[in-house]
């Protein structure tokens, strides 16, 4: 049996979930262990999560047992803990530690851990995911009206991640990559190649986008909040062509899109503490195009 850890944002969760139903895809019995979100975990980060798996339209999942956690990972519990410290040996832990593991999916009989972002897990399976993925009808007229608007106009979603990505801890993790360079450029490119392009701009931050990125034909997608947010990644995968921010929420907004011949652009580097480089980061993220904070290309 393989059980995956799920953890994180929204963004995380699905990609947990992509890899769980890679799993299933290869006859590998899987579960998902969900006690991440209700345990002190979520009293010590900066920005505790919920489980948002449920916000989508009956997606399918098995949840593990305890004791089937029990059996290769140990509980939550004090027991648990002195287990995993001083008979680490006893533990089938797969931790992520890699851009990507091709070795992964040889492993049997393991508790899994990781956010697994990388694109080629589970590329081949990206077009069942979309069938499965499924969002919930919006009660928003406005969200109603802007895909009808968006499906029928040569429509661009931007997104642009400020918020926590700000905070101390963070900023030097994630900041800096998302530069004016990056946005400009890949503006410009869709730009050159759809000369009738609408863009709609996506932000946990939308005074700054107006500040910063006034254009007479750019709308701000500015009124889902809350366990609404969900609606901001659904109008993304409506929208003809997507420009990710270093998130993985922007992301899913673009592996859900069906648009066939869509333009999918993300940052070159995902995180300040990961190396980039630009030939592997093309075969792990296949179809994509990478631009650097310089605002460098790699197609």
């Amino acid at each position: 049996m393989i059980i995956i850890q799920v953890a994180g944002g929204l963004g995380n969760q699905l990609q947990q979930y992509a890899l769980y139903q890679k799993f299933l895809s290869l006859g590998v019995e899987a579960r998902l262990d969900l006690s991440w979100f209700y345990t002190e975990t979520q009293q010590s980060i900066s920005v505790p999560r919920e489980l948002e798996l449920g916000y989508f339209d009956q997606l399918e999942y098995q949840p593990c047992t305890t004791a089937e956690k029990k059996n290769l990972y140990g509980g939550s519990d004090l027991l648990g803990k002195v287990r995993r410290r001083f008979l680490p040996y006893t533990v089938r832990l797969f931790q992520e530690s890699e851009m990507y593991h091709p070795e992964i999916f040889d492993v049997t009989n393991r508790y899994i851990i990781g956010y697994f972002a990388c694109e080629k897990y589970y590329h081949d399976i990206l077009p069942k995911l979309r069938e499965q993925i499924r969002f919930k009808p919006s009660k928003n007229p406005r969200n109603v009206q802007m895909a009808e608007e968006m499906r029928n106009c040569d429509s661009i979603a931007v997104h642009i991640r400020r918020g926590d990505y700000l905070s101390s801890g963070n900023r030097e993790l994630y900041g800096g990559i998302c530069t004016k360079d990056y946005y400009e450029r890949a503006i410009d490119y869709i730009s050159q190649r759809h000369p009738q392009a609408q863009f709609y701009f996506f932000s946990d931050d939308p005074d700054y986008v107006r500040s910063e990125y006034t254009k007479k034909d750019a709308t701000i997608i500015d009124w889902n909040y809350g366990d609404d947010n969900i609606y901001d990644m659904y109008l993304m995968s409506v929208c003809k062509h997507i420009i990710c921010a270093n998130s993985t929420f922007s992301f899913w907004g673009a592996r859900l899109n069906k648009n066939e011949g869509k333009i999918m652009i993300r940052p070159l580097r995902h995180r300040n503490n990961l190396i980039a480089d630009p030939e592997r980061m093309k075969s792990l993220w296949p179809g994509w195009t990478l631009i650097d904070r310089e605002g460098k290309m790699y197609g």
